[in-house]
């Protein structure tokens, strides 16, 4: 299967014009936003878990990343509320549940295999750098390698500026708003730009508060094995 399976080229997705697709998991449903593969898959998607629903325990051979967007993510691991960012590398093994519900954007199999550094960070309680080349943005990092940067990024009302997207860039708006070449991306829209792309945005009169990834996307390949 492949949805946005093509990395040359720009994507938006709004989440609220996409309709929830039943997981394999009776109450926990997906908003597919690109995917390589079937059940196993490289996946970006967006996942709500009914009141009282869970998986079973699996292994992510190619590992897990998400962030929670509403409710309580829970594991054997923990209790994760809204604002929580989670990296189980490849390997790791749990069994994710909500007792109260939820909703978290998740991406998988988009790890070096080699990779075992666990992240957990409550993004709400993270301090904040002024960016010394973008006045009116803030940024706390999340995550960063010889792949990859991971972070929140807080716009003010009305600022514009670029966004590093030499080797490809994701953007999913928590809050706020920000508009991209020509594209409103309200609460909840995603934007995918490939390697080389001139990524300039605005942010609207609410400002925004954005989760960004950058630096990864020349390292797209499907899984091949569970």
């Amino acid at each position: 299967m492949k949805i946005n399976g093509d990395f040359s080229k720009r994507v938006v997705e709004l989440a609220d014009q996409i309709a929830w697709v039943p997981s394999p998991m009776k109450g926990v449903d997906r908003k597919p936003l690109d995917r390589l593969g079937e059940e196993v898959a490289r996946a970006t998607t967006i996942v709500r878990f009914a009141p009282g629903s869970h998986f079973s325990e699996h292994v992510h051979t190619g590992g897990e990343e998400f962030i929670v967007l509403e409710g309580i993510f829970q594991d054997e691991h923990g209790d994760f509320p809204e604002g929580s960012y989670i990296r189980n590398p490849p390997q790791s093994r749990h069994t994710p549940a909500s007792e109260p519900g939820c909703t978290i954007l998740v991406k998988l199999w988009q790890f070096d295999l080699n990779d075992r550094t666990h992240v957990r960070v409550q993004t709400n309680k993270l301090g904040r750098v002024e960016d010394a080349h973008r006045k009116g943005v803030e940024v706390s990092p999340l995550y960063h390698d010889e792949r990859e940067n991971v972070r929140i990024e807080y716009w003010q009302p009305e600022v514009s500026g670029a966004v590093e997207a030499k080797d490809g860039a994701e953007i999913f708006v928590l809050e706020g708003s920000v508009s991209e070449a020509g594209d409103q991306l309200p609460k909840h829209a995603w934007l995918r730009v490939p390697v080389g792309y001139d990524l300039k945005i605005k942010a609207g009169a609410n400002g925004a508060r954005l989760w960004i990834k950058s630096g990864h996307l020349p390292y797209v390949t499907a899984p091949t094995t569970r």
